[in-house]
């Protein structure tokens, strides 16, 4: 079973909890919260495009698990104590986190997101992730848009810009792949990006909104019955009282009583 350690390495660049969230492992409960919900908005899987739903989804849950760890004083000890931590009786299911999520803030809107990408664009933490996605990747285009949010095969040539500027002041190692690209990488990139953006232009955003909508009262359905099933198979039995037990009880009630 992979661990959640790798998990971590494998989709945000490193392992340590507080790095992930881009906080400081003296952030307060508050704080924790809002890099949660900062990130997760990101990412959410009913929030990107198609073929970025599994790795969005995979993100999601690994947040979702991040933040319960961290907000709860004990685990957050042990964490801080031990340096990790892989319980493997948590439940990963993309229901449980969503569920999670959704109790926890208010409904995602468009305009958050956009808001979000305003103030991250061109911020350190852009930068950060950046070069955490660059040295990750050894260098992989693919790989570096996958990893930093709101980009895409426009921001190549600003990206490029950014790490040249790392390699010269010594902060990260030149990894040619990177710099020297084959052209044929770049039109096929280019190319699926163009055709995802048309898919997305021919979207109907209210019809798009409803089928979330309807995803998540579905969610809720599902949640639901599956409870019920539990109470049903594993909750103590009540032994149902039939009306001529009802009618001897209350004789021998007042048969006592006299």
């Amino acid at each position: 079973m992979t661990s959640f350690k790798s998990i971590c390495e494998k989709y945000f660049g490193c392992s340590n909890f507080y790095e992930v969230l881009k906080v400081d492992p003296k952030a307060t409960e508050k704080e924790l919260k809002k890099a949660y919900h900062r990130l997760s908005l990101l990412v959410h899987p009913d929030r990107v495009e198609e073929d970025q739903k599994e790795i969005a989804t995979e993100k999601f849950k690994a947040l979702g698990r991040i933040h319960s760890i961290l907000q709860n004083p004990d685990k957050r000890k042990l964490y801080d104590d031990v340096g990790e931590y892989d319980d493997e009786s948590e439940s990963d299911s993309l229901f449980n986190w969503m569920d999670y999520w959704r109790n926890m803030f208010k409904k995602i809107e468009l305009k958050d997101i956009e808001k979000y990408e305003q103030e991250y664009i061109g911020s350190e933490t852009e930068l950060r992730d950046i070069k955490r996605a660059y040295v990750g990747s050894k260098g992989n285009m693919d790989k570096i848009l996958e990893m930093v949010p709101f980009s895409n095969c426009d921001s190549e040539p600003r990206i490029i810009e950014i790490v040249q500027k790392m390699v010269d002041d010594g902060e990260v190692e030149r990894y040619n792949n990177f710099f020297n690209e084959s052209k044929l990488k770049k039109l096929r990139r280019r190319r699926k990006y163009e055709k995802e953006k048309k898919e997305v232009e021919q979207i109907d955003m209210s019809e798009l909104e409803k089928e979330i909508e309807k995803n998540m009262k579905q969610r809720e359905s599902n949640f639901a019955n599956f409870m019920s099933d539990l109470e049903s198979r594993y909750a103590p039995k009540r032994k149902k009282m039939s009306i001529t037990d009802g009618e001897t009880k209350k004789r021998t009630r007042k048969t006592s009583s006299k």
